[in-house]
């Protein structure tokens, strides 16, 4: 008996996967139309006929990250379109970055780095004290990498999440991996959100923002409950908290892809 194509092999596990009771779509039926309620059912034992979250999560954010991927790197020429002149009149060579408290780049073609350590200067001028051409190349790679790490990026930012919700939510006596959970579906919904806005579908976009806070919104209150001042005040916290994470993350993110 011979093994199968790779056509064959993708044709049977995207079957069992997109087709068994069709769970996928029933899973997201519910995560779209009522918030939080997906988590409420999973905590409370209901998981036959649903995704389970970590496959869930995993699955979108590929698919989102693959289209994010394709249509940044899609343009008349096939390349990523990247403008190296971000605080000087367009046609000079000029590029600045804010990296926490310093500031590194390159000014009327010379580099320049403030209020950073001595090797994170040396590691970025040897990235970005180059030429105009070379300058653009180099930004287009660093902007790739960036990009290819974004989902690694977000196993750092939803335990994250999850332990905030924890410590918030502390009075729930809830286990960490049932705030995980709700983390877990919450930024499923959010990557979705984010296909969105796409380029190409900019008319909803301003939609996509919109839904992303009343989302939470209203999935925190399936689940977690509580007074509506209280809840606010709680998701005030945790937003703050998650910002202060995501800067954090960036930045690291973006040192990260210039010093390798």
């Amino acid at each position: 008996m011979r093994p199968p194509t790779l056509v064959e092999f993708a044709q049977q596990f995207g079957g069992a996967y997109l087709a068994t009771e069709g769970a996928l779509w029933r899973t997201l039926r519910l995560l779209l139309t009522r918030p939080g309620e997906l988590t409420r059912r999973y905590l409370a034992g209901q998981r036959k006929h649903y995704v389970l979250p970590l496959r869930l999560y995993l699955t979108i954010s590929v698919v989102v990250l693959l289209l994010i991927r394709l249509t940044l790197a899609t343009g008349p020429d096939g390349a990523v379109k990247i403008d190296v002149n971000l605080d000087a009149q367009r046609g000079s060579n000029a590029f600045s970055l804010d990296i926490g408290g310093g500031r590194a780049g390159v000014q009327d073609g010379h580099f320049f780095c403030t209020g950073l350590p001595g090797w994170v200067c040396h590691r970025l001028q040897r990235r970005l004290d180059v030429d105009p051409k070379g300058l653009q190349r180099e930004m287009q790679q660093w902007s790739q990498r960036v990009l290819g790490q974004i989902g690694g990026a977000m196993f750092v930012m939803l335990p994250a999440f999850a332990l905030w919700l924890k410590l918030v939510y502390i009075d729930r006596r809830l286990r960490y991996t049932e705030h995980l959970v709700f983390a877990l579906h919450l930024h499923t919904f959010w990557f979705l959100a984010l296909a969105l806005a796409l380029p190409g579908l900019s008319a909803l976009k301003g939609m996509a923002m919109l839904a992303v806070p009343i989302y939470g919104w209203l999935a925190l209150r399936r689940v977690y409950g509580g007074r509506w001042w209280a809840r606010l005040l709680r998701a005030s916290v945790i937003s703050l908290l998650y910002l202060m994470t995501l800067a954090l993350v960036t930045v690291g993110l973006a040192l990260w892809a210039l010093l390798t």
